[in-house]
């Protein structure tokens, strides 16, 4: 959200034809901007009890609906890499998420979250199953039903869906290195992160590592914080370390049973997710 944004709302007196005729008389902004932010997912309606993105201009609307518009021009202009697939299950499919692109959208757009781009270019439903910072590339599973999205949660819950990540980090980490346990607890809970050093270098004149990181747990920015506190914070963290440059982080594998044809799947990004960086990642 920026500073020029405003939001919206209005609770109807009386029945209205249209939604866009409603909210251009309402707003003062043109047709042409509201169908846009309407097709953006900036447009929310309320009615018996349920709110909804309202993405149809033309929606009648009925006395007691709520209409709330989310207007940002600048985050509504904005435009994301598009997402590649990599695996298409049927009932679910994996994506290379790239830096910049959201896991989902919030009140104010979803057109530059993956799942509303799956939803809109696979001409399925989708449910996130997980998240992946917008900061952060790699693969993501996308669910395409409801029974789906809750037996590949559920085995994130229960620890049965392998995620292996890799990241450049500030600093040298000792090699060869067996593995580090790091378990500090992150927001008063258990978090566990493995992190196993792969190779060392030097970029833009300051030793860096290619960290191997596994993860036990899920907590918010789990293995940036975790890293930024042993001092090896990773290349890139506005958050965390220092910015400037794309976060180097890449959710680089996943490893589970296949909930639909009970397989075991390895799945493997052969995207590198740092484009800045002359070395590669090695596995």
């Amino acid at each position: 959200m920026t500073e020029t944004a405003q939001d919206y709302t209005f609770l109807l007196e009386k029945d209205e034809a249209s939604a866009v005729d409603f909210l251009a008389v309402q707003t003062g902004l043109p047709k042409g901007r509201i169908k846009d932010a309407m097709n953006k997912g900036a447009v929310w309606l309320t009615q018996k009890n349920k709110t909804l993105r309202l993405r149809r201009a033309t929606k009648s609307l009925f006395k007691g609906n709520k209409l709330q518009l989310f207007y940002d021009a600048h985050l509504l202009a904005k435009q994301a890499e598009a997402p590649a697939l990599i695996l298409d299950n049927k009932r679910y499919s994996v994506w290379y998420k790239p830096h910049g692109l959201l896991s989902q959208g919030s009140q104010w757009g979803d057109h530059c979250s993956i799942l509303r781009w799956v939803e809109v270019n696979l001409k399925r439903e989708a449910f996130l199953v997980h998240r992946l910072d917008a900061d952060a590339a790699g693969l993501i599973l996308i669910a395409h039903d409801g029974d789906t999205t809750a037996k590949l949660s559920g085995m994130f819950q229960s620890r049965r869906m392998n995620k292996t990540y890799q990241a450049w980090v500030e600093g040298h980490w000792d090699l060869p290195e067996k593995g580090k346990l790091l378990d500090a607890e992150l927001d008063g809970k258990t978090a566990i992160t493995r992190v196993y050093g792969l190779q060392q270098s030097v970029h833009n004149g300051k030793p860096v590592s290619l960290l191997k990181v596994e993860i036990e747990t899920g907590r918010k920015h789990q293995i940036r914080r975790h890293l930024a506190a042993v001092g090896h914070p990773i290349i890139g963290d506005r958050l965390y370390g220092n910015a400037g440059e794309p976060l180097k982080l890449l959710a680089w594998q996943l490893e589970f049973d296949c909930p639909v044809t009970k397989q075991h799947q390895k799945i493997v990004s052969t995207q590198t997710g740092l484009p800045d960086l002359s070395l590669n990642f090695i596995s």
